[in-house]
């Protein structure tokens, strides 16, 4: 089925507002998926994986710094989503690249993180250069790339399926890359190993855009039913609300 971007936005605002993300993180959340969507880069497609554990989220701790120095963070995002805490991530290493000229932030324990490319995206857009790194799965590994050049408007994402080993230590990390004065432009070499490599280019990003603007967004019937379903928490919450204030007068 087809549907206005505006109906999607909407529809995922109220889905993770009653996930009980913060006012302000369920904004970001519907923004994260909607800008991958919009742009080709299968953000319903990562929401459908996704969806069955963001009730979860609740549940695990805050983000917390276990390491910093002025050039560098490792974070620990406690299994939640990207959805709900990787643009922290990414803000802290644009603020130490302003300061020191470069910088890098791991995060570890952190799924979903593709969505990344939106506030990866932002950052580039204010004038700094961004580049981010992960591994995704244990057989086969694959891997993933996204940069964008300070001051452009639309990075570049590169995956490929990879012989690597499952890391055995952390298989939810992600490595960014932030400088105000070099140009950080990366994609997955076609090396020995590397099959079914896939690279967008910027300017490719670009067109999905233009195109899904153009044509609205394709949403399969049963993941828009769960999204409302999840949604209509909002609804009956601000219902029974409006009953209680009712009943006060």
């Amino acid at each position: 089925m087809n549907i206005s971007m505006n109906e999607l936005k909407a529809a995922l605002r109220r889905c993770f507002e009653a996930s009980q993300y913060f006012v302000g993180n369920y904004e970001d959340a519907a923004n994260m998926i909607l800008w991958l969507e919009k742009h080709g880069l299968n953000g319903l497609g990562e929401l459908q994986r996704g969806l069955p554990y963001i009730d979860e989220d609740r549940e695990k701790a805050l983000s917390s710094v276990i390491y910093e120095d002025s050039t560098s963070a490792i974070i620990d995002s406690h299994g939640r989503s990207a959805l709900n805490c990787i643009a922290a991530s990414v803000d802290l290493a644009h603020a130490k690249a302003l300061e020191n000229g470069i910088a890098t932030v791991t995060v570890h324990n952190c799924h979903n993180r593709k969505f990344i490319l939106k506030a990866l995206t932002d950052r580039g857009r204010c004038g700094i250069s961004v580049a981010a790194y992960w591994q995704n799965g244990s057989g086969p590994v694959t891997e993933h790339a996204a940069a964008i050049k300070a001051g452009e408007r639309y990075p570049s994402y590169s995956e490929a399926t990879t012989d690597l080993p499952a890391s055995t230590d952390d298989k939810q990390a992600l490595t960014i890359i932030c400088s105000s004065r070099v140009d950080l432009a990366v994609s997955l070499q076609a090396s020995k190993g590397n099959r079914n490599a896939r690279h967008i280019s910027a300017e490719q990003v670009e067109k999905n855009k233009q195109q899904s603007v153009e044509s609205g967004i394709e949403i399969a019937p049963d993941l828009w039913d769960e999204i409302n379903r999840i949604g209509a928490g909002v609804l009956v919450e601000n219902s029974e609300l409006s009953r209680q204030g009712a009943g006060g007068r």
